[in-house]
């Protein structure tokens, strides 16, 4: 498949580039992902003339950041180590170093903390001259404020180390960093400015709490709204920024009429996002990673169903979702309803297999369910018992053969001792039940009151053994760590067979992203920024495994019978076409590399560049 390349833009070879994010070295959001995964294309294009700045966290950065010694740093001759070394003449709590992911990017990270003794005047300051109000006893928002004072400083004391023709470029993502905007422009520090929203802070409050959101958008009263959901200051500080940077852009189409009607301003440019695509030399490779991957899931399937009852695992379907948890704007409510279709349309047909779907989300639990875990170590004692058996009979039927001479099979029961007979069916008896498998892998805080639970009970989609769609609610996230999965969540994805993602609001959306990266077909949304940039840039999507539910001017029940079509059509695909879908998904992967993606961020800085 040819891959259509954006037009590349020169670079300004006398430009330097700030990337300023509250992810930087700190993984709390789905930020990191975009920064973390776009640092390679972004050193590639800008080599030495790229920094990334956020704050430092010890405990978040000691395991990604290596910093730089005082020798190292006196080596470097270049305006971003001077302005450190400035910052650290004044006194400041500052450090250098290597992020230490692909790309190996250099890293300001500042401590926030230290600002805290001129808190009362930063905020006086944000009131006085931006009417940014900033309450008492919010930790989070102290520690933005803070932050955003020191990165002004950094970037004034930067600016003063650029030296002409060369000029400064500073990207802010998110309100957490852009906070330092408005400051920036009082003091007419000479940089460019550029802030992206990635997704507006009212929008997603109000999307989960008002089902026709879409259709209010432009009636909102957005400082109303602000202070009804109790985030005004961070509200207005995104306005501020927003309104002045030089250049205001957000991740997708869906997005602009969210940054048009919330924050008043007309993105100047949409920056859609991108992975790191890993490529395979040949097609089996990525097809092997599957079949491995697929069969660490048919041990916990097994651990989780086998105990209550079995079915063929060579005829199952392993679909999920995953993402924050946010019922109604990830869609879990639409896939939920599309799920209880589907298991009535598989039970009313006649068709054999069975569908296992996998809710990944996290939750607040106490503890895994003990019955889940014992039946987990049962279940691993069943499988040492059975290795036990079979080296015993593979030794012992190896001599009867060399010793036969009538070449008849010897009877294989006779070869094992009644020790392991005894064991195999006392391992057994302990680990059969007539319970039905929990539809929930851990103990809620709030079991009464969560949203999936409550569902699958009034639909009594509860693994039933006649249930054709088999559920397991995982409220925590797959780690290699996890006593039930042992594998990390990209591992877990290619092992499965479809991602369902119709969310509602979803101002990009990464998860069905993921599942392309990793040549599996995804379901996706045209209320997702994802699925609004396949539909008008990847012709034949559904070709490529890239399917999308339409939602805009839809009711819930259309959506829901829509999303039912497609899993309807899924699971009657027979092996070979799945084979053949994933190789297509893995062929259209590169579309979103962000090789080609980066063009759109040079584009938007070039922007910047030639506005002051």
């Amino acid at each position: 498949m040819q891959v259509p390349v954006p037009t590349p833009v020169p670079i300004a070879p006398d430009a330097l580039l700030v990337e300023v994010a509250w992810e930087v070295c700190n993984q709390v959001g789905g930020i990191y992902t975009v920064i973390r995964s776009k640092v390679p294309a972004t050193v590639q294009g800008w080599d030495d003339r790229y920094c990334l700045l956020g704050p430092y966290f010890a405990n978040q950065a000691q395991g990604e950041f290596e910093p730089f010694d005082d020798q190292q740093m006196a080596a470097l001759d270049d305006p971003f180590a001077g302005a450190v070394r400035q910052m650290r003449q004044q006194g400041y709590d500052v450090c250098m170093g290597i992020w230490l992911v692909t790309g190996r990017p250099r890293v300001v990270l500042i401590n926030p903390f230290q600002a805290y003794p001129r808190l009362g005047q930063i905020k006086a300051d944000l009131w006085q001259h931006h009417h940014i109000p900033t309450p008492d006893h919010d930790d989070l928002l102290h520690q933005v404020v803070a932050f955003g004072e020191l990165a002004k400083t950094f970037l004034a004391i930067l600016a003063q180390e650029v030296v002409p023709p060369q000029r400064l470029v500073a990207h802010f993502h998110e309100w957490m960093t852009g906070v330092a905007i408005p400051g920036l422009r009082r003091d007419q520090v000479p940089v460019h400015l550029v802030f992206t929203t990635h997704a507006t802070l009212l929008g997603r409050y109000l999307a989960m709490n008002d089902p026709n959101f879409y259709d209010h958008l432009m009636q909102v009263d957005w400082n109303a709204e602000a202070r009804h959901f109790n985030i005004e200051p961070a509200v207005t500080m995104e306005r501020a920024a927003a309104h002045g940077s030089h250049v205001f852009t957000t991740v997708s189409e869906l997005t602009v009429r969210e940054c048009i009607y919330l924050l008043d301003r007309i993105p100047d440019a949409v920056l859609p996002n991108g992975l790191n695509i890993e490529r395979f030399v040949a097609l089996h490779e990525f097809q092997n990673l599957h079949q491995q991957y697929k069969t660490k899931i048919h041990e916990f399937v097994m651990a989780h169903f086998f105990q209550s009852y079995s079915f063929d695992l060579d005829n199952t379907l392993y679909l999920f979702t995953s993402g924050r948890y946010e019922y109604h704007n990830k869609g879990f409510d639409l896939t939920l309803e599309a799920l209880a279709r589907l298991n009535y349309r598989l039970q009313q047909s006649g068709l054999e297999g069975q569908v296992v779907m996998f809710f990944i989300t996290k939750r607040p639990f106490h503890s895994i369910n003990p019955q889940v875990l014992q039946s987990r170590a049962v279940l691993d004692e069943v499988h040492a018992t059975c290795e036990a058996i079979e080296r015993q009979v593979g030794e012992r039927l190896f001599y009867a053969a060399s010793a036969s001479t009538d070449y008849r099979l010897p009877d294989l029961d006779a070869l094992v001792d009644d020790y392991w007979k005894l064991r195999y069916r006392r391992t057994l008896q302990s680990w059969k039940t007539s319970t039905l498998p929990p539809v929930i892998t851990h103990n809620l805080v709030d079991d009464a009151g969560d949203d999936i639970l409550n569902f699958l009970r009034r639909a009594n989609l509860v693994n039933n053994k006649h249930d054709r769609v088999k559920i397991v609610y995982h409220p925590d996230f797959v780690s290699p760590t996890s006593p039930l999965f042992g594998m990390e969540y990209g591992q877990f994805v290619r092992g499965c067979h479809l991602g369902i993602f119709p969310s509602y609001y979803e101002p990009w959306g990464y998860t069905p992203l993921e599942c392309v990266a990793r040549g599996v077909p995804a379901i996706t949304s045209d209320l997702s920024g994802f699925g609004d940039y396949v539909m008008q840039t990847v012709p034949q999507h559904e070709d490529k495994g890239i399917f999308v539910v339409q939602r805009q001017e839809k009711s819930f029940d259309e959506a829901a019978e829509e999303l039912t079509d497609m899993l309807w059509q899924f699971v009657q695909l027979n092996r070979r076409e799945r084979i053949m879908q994933r190789n297509n998904v893995e062929s259209s992967a590169e579309l979103f590399d962000w090789k080609n993606l980066r063009v759109h961020y040079d584009r938007a800085y070039q922007l910047a560049l030639e506005r002051q």
